[in-house]
């Protein structure tokens, strides 16, 4: 594995997913050559998407030979959630700015210092509704609404079909985790011979 704190080991794009409280960097090189780094500033606009209250930063890149590099040190302060982001591309002599790219970036918990559950949405569902069908459920799950309906309320039926769908939205979850940390999906069968 290369050394993250070096720039050249950096992505040569936006990330698709940051960590609360850890280190954020990355590069673009392929902009120099229609943007010299002498003439031109690349920026970064974020706004939360998903949030019931307004969440929004700006970064801005440090030039350095014929990149532009984003680094961030101090990442404790900003919300999670799922961001928009657009890049712009300013240009020295008149402050002109043009829209460059634009994208979605994932923000998440810092696991160090959160204290709430990290769970999914898929995953607490999930748990409520094996809690109702196992006659062990707190309050706040039997309270829980699918389809505005109450958990306490619907037939067993009702709750194995939804367990069902459930089950199978995490562990599609589980399976990209584990193929985004390169191992198997757990699809993979095995034989011998």
């Amino acid at each position: 594995m290369a050394n993250k704190f070096d720039s050249t080991n950096y992505l040569d794009t936006e990330p698709n997913e940051l960590q609360l409280g850890d280190f954020w960097a990355w590069k673009r090189t392929d902009l120099s050559t229609d943007y010299p780094t002498a003439s031109y500033a690349l920026s970064y606009e974020f706004n939360l998407v998903d949030g019931s209250t307004a969440s929004n930063f700006s970064l801005t890149a440090t030039e350095s030979n014929d990149e532009y590099i984003i680094e961030v040190s101090n990442t404790t302060s900003y919300a999670a959630g799922e961001y928009n982001w657009i890049a712009y591309i300013t240009r020295s002599s008149d402050s002109a700015r043009i829209k460059l790219s634009e994208g979605f970036t994932e923000i998440q918990e810092n696991y160090a210092t959160v204290t709430t559950s990290v769970r999914s949405h898929a995953k607490k569902v999930l748990d409520a509704i094996e809690a109702v069908i196992e006659n062990r459920a707190t309050m706040d799950q039997s309270s829980m609404s699918i389809a505005g309906r109450s958990l306490s309320r619907l037939t067993i039926d009702e709750l194995l079909q939804f367990r069902d769908r459930y089950k199978a939205e995490y562990l599609k979850e589980v399976k990209k985790a584990r193929i985004k940390n390169n191992k198997d999906s757990g699809n993979t069968i095995k034989i011998r011979f």
